[in-house]
């Protein structure tokens, strides 16, 4: 396999994936870094875990152009608040090794602190379909002058019913732009978005990576609704740290509560909270001042939490790839 140096980045970005620890290219990083740096449109296939925000972001930091105020030069367009933050924090530390700036814009929180980091210069913007649309509607962002798109989990932003937005997104940047699209599918709405908007895109395709073994247990009870809470109260108590899910936002504030009246620590995150919210409910959750994190599994895309002993389904998930 080669290296990274060896795939064409340059050695200011290799020493500071040197510097985190990162010295082997996974596969899909592999596959698609040459042709990205080589300004091709590429399709790739590939879950979460698989790492593909370095094989979008190592090529797309070597290739972006400075930006002057409200026009960035590179865009990311991920379909969650946190995926979004994930990617920015992953990023920005890569981009000053390029003297770039990478800034995440999304909903939740307020316009003024986006609006003034806009105003200053951003290289590379990550955001939420639909805080970009509103900063577009404002005058706060300009996107003609836009040559790298990245569409992040496209088949979760057709999921969300982002396409038409993101459609709309797209239709603003650089007509000659190089476009970048990852999704764990291919098909149906993504196959069409790519069949619309790239170029001759390369495909490629890449499992998950496997950082180890994880000694995991499934197990499925069948039980009478009205004892649901109750058991999944004494599951947490047993296993300790867990992850509820639930199909509505409304389900996850509902449960929070009749946990918490069976002495369960719980907190909810979804959707209905603002950023505020989310992150002092993962803060709690983290600490271990919360038993129990109750989500639905929007909300929880892209978030990463260690040492959680159990992932409850409340509700079965209508989808199977939210199951693990």
């Amino acid at each position: 396999m080669k290296t990274f140096a060896e795939l064409g980045l340059p050695d200011a970005l290799v020493h500071a994936l040197t510097k985190q620890g990162i010295t082997e290219p996974f596969p899909v990083q592999s596959a698609t870094i040459p042709d990205a740096l080589a300004g091709r449109d590429v399709s790739g296939k590939a879950p979460t875990g698989s790492g593909k925000t370095l094989a979008f972001g190592l090529p797309m930091l070597t290739r972006v152009d400075q930006a002057v105020a409200f026009r960035p030069r590179a865009l990311v367009l991920a379909p969650t608040r946190e995926l979004a933050e994930q990617i920015k924090k992953e990023l920005a530390p890569l981009a000053k090794a390029t003297r770039r700036f990478v800034l995440a814009v999304y909903g939740g929180v307020g316009y003024g602190p986006q609006k003034n980091a806009l105003r200053k210069g951003v290289d590379v913007l990550v955001a939420t379909p639909g805080r970009l649309e509103d900063l577009m509607e404002q005058k706060s962002v300009d996107l003609r002058e836009v040559d790298i798109v990245v569409v992040d989990e496209a088949d979760r932003m057709a999921d969300m019913g982002f396409m038409p937005a993101v459609r709309r997104i797209l239709d603003r940047t650089a007509a000659d732009r190089q476009t970048l699209l990852f999704s764990a599918t291919l098909d149906g709405d993504v196959a069409v978005l790519s069949r619309d908007y790239q170029s001759n895109p390369i495909r490629h395709e890449a499992g998950t990576v496997e950082p180890e073994t994880i000694d995991a247990r499934h197990h499925f009870w069948l039980v009478q609704r009205h004892d649901r809470v109750q058991h999944t109260a004494e599951i947490i108590e047993r296993t300790g740290n867990s992850i509820v899910f639930t199909r509505t936002r409304h389900g996850a504030d509902r449960l929070a509560r009749q946990l918490s009246k069976l002495g369960v620590g719980a907190v909810a995150m979804h959707g209905g909270r603002n950023q505020n919210q989310r992150n002092r409910a993962l803060k709690e959750f983290s600490s271990g001042r919360a038993q129990a994190l109750i989500a639905t599994d929007v909300a929880a895309r892209g978030i990463h939490i260690d040492a959680v002993a159990a992932v409850v389904h409340f509700d079965p998930p209508a989808d199977h790839k939210d199951y693990l």
